[in-house]
């Protein structure tokens, strides 16, 4: 006769609960992950390289300690000199004016000399190419649309390093290396893990479109390193106000923390510093461009969310109500007035010379009163309401009308560019930006003396190809695990992509190009990293996973470099034959 009796599993005695599916999958290969304590949920240790590899090393103990301390540093610094020697090699080449710094670099030499933008002449980039020291600023004011930091920064290098192409790319290129910087560290305390924080930041150090911006001066780049800064600030007030929460919750007597919705719901996080420093940082964002504003929206939202989260895991039985309680206001005021603060006081140079451009509009206007003033309201850009300001100081309502002007320069740009594209194609490459181009003759400029024909130097601004591709399905793999795991790492990366990606879809008509997503650049770095850890696969795996994980992951790495070697003649204007430009221009819309 057949026994009815239940059957038990190897490690489990008679009457313990079934096994859960997971166990039940380990015949078949399956991992079961250890269950993580709350303190590991609210502050996750770092990972650290296994015994065994300093046993095959053959070092102690001790200096295994020691040098996982120093990699915290050493790494992101080794990537980062990296970086920068090649974003400062030759960076004065070509020695032109490329692209748009015929606007930012000369608005910046007026800015950083008078502290308003002047009106130049028509032509004059070979004279300033020529002889810099023979070119007088002018007084007259100029009509501008960008706000001034970014322009200050990069009038800082022309100051130190004179009106040059060195000087006026210089302070492009520290932000730029910097950026590389920021990422590892940020990598780093984002996946707890040195190795992948140092890959994000080399990734980003061999991206071609962020090699291009470092080396040219416009002000993207400058945006895109206050947008990564803000990011890091966040992400280090998450952790601490993570910790406060540790530290105040009980333990049990088996010394593991137990939640607690009293504490969860009614602990004060006290001064938080680096919410102000993200707010500094994200009104400096907006003192570059514009679209700072955005970014400043989803990231304030994002770091809502991140509180909203830390309650909950500590126990709080209703965390959102326990935020808007005690987390929002503090989280509003250490960012938003921070940050409107920081933008305002950009402006200074313009309030302070008395003769930046429409500096006197509130003072008269011939056929408008200065006492009304035209307030934007979007989708009724012509039939804007009017409201009486008189009481407001003249230098203020003059402000805000030069503002709205602005605004309606940005929303009515329309005129067709041979280089504009559509937010759409971005992400493939579809059309990147040529900021340079001569065709030099055999023995000339560099063009080989043996060369049939001549030679192509351009600079290209165009993201490593292989990179850029594997992004695409690194973001697809972000955004399954944010919905359908839950993990906040990948939710942090696709809200840096959204925040400086999504809005510009709501400007498809107007003239955009491919080289504004250097802000979220280093997010999609963040996001290829990420996909290569999934890849070789978490701690703990089969030593045959890792294995062929590793290689898989390394062979990746190692064709997303070559790429960028194989275009580097392309990112640096370098003169070659034509037909090796041609095998480069792997797109017709390349071209």
């Amino acid at each position: 006769m057949t026994s009815t009796a239940p059957q038990t599993l190897p490690g489990h005695e008679a009457g313990d609960e079934p096994p859960s599916w997971p166990h039940r999958m380990r015949r078949f290969g399956h991992v079961v992950r250890p269950r993580t304590g709350l303190r590991e949920r609210l502050v996750p240790p770092f990972t650290r390289p296994s015994g065994q590899l300093w046993t095959v090393l053959g070092i102690s103990p001790l200096w295994a300690a020691r040098l996982v301390r120093w990699s915290a540093w050493a790494g992101p610094l080794l990537v980062t000199l990296v970086a920068g020697l090649m974003r400062f090699w030759h960076l004065g080449a070509p020695h032109a004016v490329i692209f748009d710094e015929t606007y930012y670099a000369k608005d910046a030499w007026a800015l950083i000399n008078h502290g308003y933008e002047g009106d130049w002449p028509k032509d004059i980039d070979k004279s300033i190419l020529a002889n810099p020291d023979l070119i007088s600023v002018p007084t007259a004011p100029g009509y501008v649309v960008h706000p001034p930091v970014g322009k200050y920064l990069i009038g800082i290098g022309e100051k130190m390093f004179g009106f040059t192409p060195f000087g006026w790319r210089f302070m492009v290129a520290v932000l730029g290396t910097l950026s590389v910087l920021l990422i590892c560290r940020i990598g780093r305390r984002l996946f707890r893990s040195t190795f992948l924080g140092c890959l994000a930041g080399a990734l980003l150090a061999v991206d071609g479109l962020h090699f291009v911006m470092s080396r040219t001066a416009l002000l993207d780049t400058v945006l895109m390193f206050f947008v990564v800064a803000a990011f890091g600030c966040l992400l280090v007030d998450r952790d601490r106000t993570r910790a406060k929460l540790a530290a105040a919750l009980p333990e049990g007597e088996d010394g593991r923390l137990r939640p607690d919705a009293e504490i969860a719901a009614t602990l004060r996080f006290g001064r938080r510093p680096w919410r102000i420093g993200a707010g500094l940082m994200l009104g400096l964002a907006c003192g570059t461009k514009w679209n700072g504003l955005y970014i400043l929206v989803f990231f304030c939202v994002m770091a809502v969310l991140w509180d909203v989260g830390a309650r909950r895991t500590a126990g709080a039985v209703t965390p959102y109500r326990a935020v808007l309680r005690r987390d929002a206001f503090w989280a509003f005021l250490s960012t938003v007035p921070v940050a409107i603060a920081t933008y305002m006081a950009s402006w200074t140079g313009w309030f302070v010379t008395d003769k930046g451009y429409g500096r006197h509009w509130a003072d008269g206007r011939a056929g408008l009163s200065p006492d009304h003033i035209k307030l934007p309201v979007i989708g009724t850009i012509n039939h804007l309401p009017q409201f009486d300001l008189s009481w407001v100081p003249a230098s203020l309502r003059s402000f805000w009308h030069y503002e709205t002007e602005v605004y309606s320069f940005h929303v009515g740009l329309t005129e067709g560019h041979t280089y504009q594209s559509n937010p759409w194609s971005w992400l493939v490459l579809g059309r990147p930006v040529s900021y340079y181009y001569e065709s030099p003759s055999p023995g000339t400029q560099g063009c080989p003396t043996g060369t049939s024909g001549k030679c192509a130097a351009e600079v290209l601004a165009l993201g490593t190809p292989l990179l850029w591709w594997a992004a695409c399905f690194a973001l697809l793999y972000v955004l399954w695990r944010w919905f359908f795991r839950r993990d906040w790492r990948a939710g942090a990366i696709a809200c840096g992509i959204a925040a400086g990606y999504l809005p510009w879809f709501m400007y498809q008509e107007r003239t955009i190009f491919f080289f504004y997503a250097v802000v979220f650049v280093p997010f999609l770095c963040l996001a290829v990293a990420m996909m290569i850890g999934a890849i070789i696969g978490p701690p703990g795996s089969e030593e045959r996973r890792r294995a062929v994980g590793a290689i898989g992951a390394g062979v990746l790495v190692l064709l997303i470099v070559w790429n960028f070697v194989y275009f580097w003649p392309i990112y640096t204007g370098t003169a070659i034959p034509l037909d090796s430009w041609r095998s480069r221009m792997w797109l017709d819309s390349w071209v």
